[in-house]
């Protein structure tokens, strides 16, 4: 499990492609008045564009440089949103079990409505892989979280109310 008890910053979001962890995280964070992290949209500041970066260098490449944005953003007292595969760094998982960890998960029919159209470079054939590389990753999620939402169905702002009591009432 993630984090000690009383601790509450960073609070992480995890979870696959297409869960809503950034929205979700944003009202999060601006409902405790903290600041938010997307650490995806940290590494298209500082590389450009994810698609770009693993058709030009490469899955590996833009690991490493995710771990090192992940590490960055986990040392900061915020809600931080983290890409589907963060988790599959060692160490990224070690700091997050210092953390607080939201899952969020979805079902791949949800899953295929809100990806469609979108470019994802590990996601080419679309739902299938979606479900395939969820698949591989829920174990890894599960074993992090400290609470778990499913997306599927409910509204974002349910859910980041239900995040946010849930917060205020840690010990």
């Amino acid at each position: 499990m993630g984090a000690s008890v009383g601790q509450l910053f960073p609070l992480a979001f995890i979870g696959p492609m297409a869960a809503g962890k950034t929205k979700i995280a944003r009202r999060v964070a601006r409902a405790l008045n903290v600041p938010f992290i997307d650490t995806d949209q940290r590494i298209v500041d500082r590389y450009g564009p994810i698609a770009e970066i693993f058709a030009r260098e490469g899955e590996e490449y833009f690991r490493v440089i995710e771990r090192e944005v992940v590490a960055e953003a986990l040392a900061e007292e915020a809600v931080v949103s983290l890409g589907g595969g963060a988790v599959l760094d060692a160490e990224s998982r070690a700091d997050l079990a210092r953390c607080s960890v939201v899952y969020l998960s979805v079902d791949a029919a949800a899953a295929a409505k809100r990806i469609r159209g979108r470019k994802r470079p590990l996601i080419a054939n679309g739902i299938e892989d979606w479900q395939r590389i969820f698949d591989e990753r829920r174990p890894v999620y599960e074993s992090l979280a400290d609470i778990h939402f499913d997306t599927s169905t409910r509204s974002v702002g349910d859910i980041a109310d239900d995040i946010v009591t849930w917060t205020r009432e840690k010990p």
